[in-house]
Parts: C-alpha cells; sequence; structure tokens
C-alpha cells in the first residue's frame, strides 16, 4: 500500500486556504462596493433633502416677499361706487323674461353682441307662450351669431316650456325655482334676481369679478361659486348685485385682462397687485 507523505498533505492544505482566502478577498470587495454605494446615496439623498428644503424656504420667502394685504371692502366699493355711479347691467332688457333669454345667450358671447340679436328675438317671441312654440330651425338662425347656438336654442325653447307650464308664463322669483329651468345656473338666476326683481340673493360672478377677485385680494379661489361665497362674506347683502356691476365696469375699461391700466387706475395705491402687472 503506498503510503501519502506529509509534503502531499500540506500541498493539499496549502491550496484550499489559497482558495478560501480568494473567496473572502471577493467577498470583501463585493461589500465594501456595497457599503460605498450606500453610503453615497445616503449621501446624495440627504443633500437632495437639504435642496428641496432650501427651494422651499426660497420660493416662501419669494411669496411673502410678493404678497400685500388686499383691499378694504368698504373702501374699495365706495371708490368704484364715485367711478361709476352708473353702473348697471349692460343686457338690454325691459322685463324679466327678455333679461333670462338675454343673460342665457351671453354664455360665451359679449354683451354687446347679445344685444345687437334680442330685438328680432324678442319681436318674432315677445314671452314665454311665443317661445315655447318656437320653430327650432328658426330660432337658431336668429341667434346663430351668438356661438353655440344649437345649445342656445335647446335651453331657450326648454326654459320657456317650463315657465309656461309650471309657472303659467311668469318667470319664477327664487333661486331654488329659478335653477330648476333648462339653462339655468346660479350665475343667471343672480342676474334675474338681481335685476329684475332687486333680490340680492348673490354676487354674479362672471370673468371680470373672478379676475379682479384675485387681484384685488379678495379671494384665491378659482370656482365661481367658491368666489361668490367669499364676497358675500366680506360685501354687505344689500351691495351684492351692485358690486358684480362695479367689478364688470371696472375690468372692462380700466382693468382689461391683456393691458391692464394701473397707470391710470384709481384703485392703484390699494391694489396688492398694481405693482406686479405694471412691471410685467
Amino acid at each position: 500500500m503506498r503510503r501519502i507523505g506529509d509534503g502531499q498533505i500540506g500541498s493539499r492544505s496549502d491550496g484550499l486556504t489559497d482558495e478560501r482566502a480568494a473567496v473572502r478577498r471577493v467577498n470583501d470587495q463585493v461589500l465594501n462596493e456595497k457599503g460605498h454605494d450606500l453610503k453615497k446615496f445616503a449621501k446624495n439623498s440627504a443633500e437632495q433633502r437639504g435642496s428641496g428644503k432650501r427651494k422651499r424656504s426660497a420660493n416662501h420667502r419669494s411669496v411673502r416677499r410678493s404678497a400685500r394685504p388686499p383691499v378694504r371692502p368698504s373702501a374699495l366699493l365706495e371708490t368704484l361706487k364715485e367711478l361709476y355711479p352708473d353702473a348697471k347691467c349692460a343686457l338690454h332688457h325691459r322685463n324679466a323674461y327678455e333679461l333670462l333669454c338675454a343673460t342665457i345667450l351671453s354664455a360665451q358671447c359679449t354683451d354687446a353682441r347679445v344685444n345687437l340679436v334680442t330685438p328680432e328675438l324678442f319681436s318674432r317671441y315677445p314671452s314665454p307662450f311665443e317661445l315655447a312654440n318656437a320653430d327650432p330651425a328658426e330660432l337658431e338662425e336668429i341667434i346663430r351669431s351668438t356661438g353655440f347656438f344649437r345649445n342656445k336654442t335647446r335651453s331657450l325653447i326648454g326654459m320657456a316650456q317650463a315657465i309656461v307650464e309650471r309657472h303659467g308664463g311668469e318667470v319664477p322669483r327664487t333661486m331654488e325655482e329659478l335653477r330648476r329651468l333648462p339653462g339655468v345656473g346660479r350665475k343667471t338666476a343672480n342676474v334675474v334676481l338681481g335685476n329684475a326683481f332687486a333680490t340680492n340673493e348673490g354676487v354674479t360672478v362672471d370673468t371680470h369679478v373672478s379676475r379682479l377677485s384675485g387681484l384685488l385680494g379678495l379671494s384665491r379661489e378659482r370656482e365661481p361659486e367658491k368666489i361668490e361665497q367669499e364676497l358675500m362674506r366680506l360685501f354687505p347683502r344689500e351691495s351684492w348685485g351692485l358690486l358684480s356691476h362695479l367689478l364688470i365696469f371696472h375690468g372692462r375699461q380700466v382693468c382689461i385682462a391683456r393691458r391692464p391700466r394701473c397707470g391710470s387706475c384709481v384703485l392703484a395705491k390699494i391694489c396688492p397687485s398694481a405693482n406686479l402687472i405694471s412691471s410685467s
């Protein structure tokens, strides 16, 4: 029997030791690389969090530097009253029925254009009874220039039919009843109640009122009904109807959306947006 020598055994042991050492070195290298990557990731994350905080604080500082107090509602109201003593609804009408028709037509259309269309409309359909039986094609031709004439035709005829069937041909005098009519929302109901019946149920919020409410610091809301609620809290009830006309007049004549005349605006001294707009 052949006997294995001591030298042979030692040689095999050394080979295994070298292999194990090599494996350990590889493992150590992988762990070191992972540890380095984790440290790098943690460092980057911390830097990003710090950067985000710096950006947020910078933004807040910017807002604080540009923030100015809103106008006082009482001062605004009195100033606009003096500036526009004849402010009133721009839609031509002789009664609640005509105003209701004109307001429905004014959606996505200027009041001036509506006033060009309504004389023929009221001549052809002087009351809800005639309008309720109108031929849709004929009505569409009359109101075509106001835009969206098919939808408006359906709203006008549906509104007239509802008034005849539910109210005996008389335009209702409450917000709830008006809003149940086809084509009538809160804005239209506010216009009719405030101008035809001298009833202040709310503030009419159109594009001018919405825009000026934001510029004057009266509201930060975007939705008309939320803007209306804030204006109702700021101004006395007896001024709600007039307030809309005053803001609309000012928005059309001075605080024009694309070219505001801040230099000649009587509100420039109290308007929190005057300098910002004029410098942009």
